[in-house]
């Protein structure tokens, strides 16, 4: 009986942690659900003062491109809009960006805690050309996570999708006066949240701004969250910044 009575607790007691191990995970995949990977609605852009300018003209816009060439569509923006300075690509996966950032004159670094090779190939939206990039090619790397001190050495610190990293990334360019360029996601991993009711992006435009940047909105046409937020210092010239 003994023998009997303690394998039945001991099962007893592993589904009781497996049900808490299914819970949580369920409630981090809600957190993440309820700020998913998809263009914010027009009625939402129009009720927030900074994201009022991206809503569509008469609700129509150029058919989107695939999600894989959001590198290519920030480099276009950067290029046409931006002077070329020193990049710190947080989360930059394999480096696409910094790759074709280089390639435009700017210094830009990706700073990722996943080692990684460039692609093999991309498309160059400007031509329809499929490219090469040789396997002997790299760019510069830092294989670890981002810290705040990093912001230091860059005058422009560029997040797309990077989770997790967002607020951070905010707080070392207040404090090292860098710009910044977020693409955010979702809230997933994030130190602060937003209040129910407020979506993450319109949040998170509110942080920036409490921060003391100027905030200039993008948008960039490739299908999921494809908003973006320039954040500056006040004395700059205010750019046009359309959709690419």
């Amino acid at each position: 009986m003994g023998k009997r009575k303690d394998r039945r607790e001991n099962a007893q007691r592993y589904a009781r942690i497996a049900q808490r191990v299914a819970q949580s995970a369920t409630a981090a995949d809600e957190d993440c659900g309820s700020h998913p990977d998809a263009p914010l609605a027009d009625e939402l852009l129009a009720s927030s003062k900074e994201l009022s300018t991206l809503v569509s003209a008469n609700g129509r816009r150029e058919l989107p491109k695939m999600k894989k060439f959001r590198f290519q569509l920030l480099h276009q923006w950067m290029t046409a809009y931006l002077e070329p300075c020193r990049v710190a690509d947080v989360g930059g996966g394999k480096g696409l960006l910094s790759y074709l950032l280089q390639g435009s004159g700017w210094s830009a670094i990706v700073i990722d805690p996943i080692e990684q090779a460039l692609p093999a190939k991309y498309k160059d939206l400007s031509s329809n050309q499929q490219m090469r990039i040789a396997a002997s090619e790299q760019v510069p790397r830092l294989n670890c996570a981002f810290a705040p001190e990093m912001a230091q050495d860059f005058d422009l610190l560029v997040a797309m999708h990077a989770h997790g990293c967002n607020i951070q990334i905010v707080d070392a360019a207040a404090r090292f006066g860098c710009e910044v360029i977020l693409l955010p996601c979702c809230v997933i991993h994030e130190p602060i949240h937003p209040p129910p009711g407020i979506h993450w992006i319109q949040w998170l435009v509110e942080y920036v701004l409490e921060k003391g940047f100027v905030v200039e909105p993008f948008r960039l046409n490739f299908k999921g969250q494809n908003i973006g937020i320039y954040a500056r210092k006040m004395a700059y010239q205010t750019v046009v910044v359309p959709v690419l």
